[in-house]
């Protein structure tokens, strides 16, 4: 799969996930630099909101909007960005823009929920822009990878497969 980034064609590789796909298992890094392993995340509906940097505008967007929608929509509900900012980071972006309602994890290390997920632009060591909604069993029930890194996602068409899950 190609997406378009800073009006280059990156090619992610051929591992991108679909619905009904086990959600893959990976390891990220948390804000207190302990591993987050997503085996943690069963038994709740889980949106892998998914951005190349949380310090642009369209990323920043993206994480505080479904951190609004996670306050709305209930415990059963887990949000989880994950970009390849630096833990550091991630945690002063949430202190400054009051993300609480959903955890941040850091691909940067690892680059294991990129090359799982085929979110990885991998000449850059970012993680392209996208979506992925696995059900509380570890199944993937939507997925968007966003072909113009620089756009926003489908927020209507996420929230409302969220809605059908939880």
């Amino acid at each position: 799969m190609k997406v378009n980034f800073a009006g280059n064609e990156i090619d992610l590789g051929e591992n991108q996930v679909k619905p009904y796909d086990k959600a893959p298992e990976f390891k990220a890094i948390k804000n207190d630099m302990s591993i987050f392993d997503s085996k943690e995340t069963l038994g709740k509906t889980v949106v892998y909101s998914v951005v190349p940097s949380i310090d642009t505008g369209v990323c920043s967007l993206q994480a505080r909007t479904f951190n609004e929608e996670a306050e709305k929509l209930g415990d059963n509900l887990l949000v989880v960005t994950i970009s390849c900012d630096l833990p550091f980071a991630q945690k002063r972006f949430c202190a400054t823009e009051g993300i609480n309602n959903s955890i941040t994890v850091s691909d940067y290390r690892f680059h294991d929920f990129g090359k799982k997920y085929g979110f990885l632009m991998d000449d850059l060591k970012l993680l392209s822009r996208g979506v992925v909604i696995a059900d509380k069993d570890g199944k993937v029930a939507y997925v968007e990878y966003v072909k113009e890194v620089s756009h926003e996602v489908d927020f209507e068409s996420a929230l409302r497969e969220v809605k059908k899950l939880i």
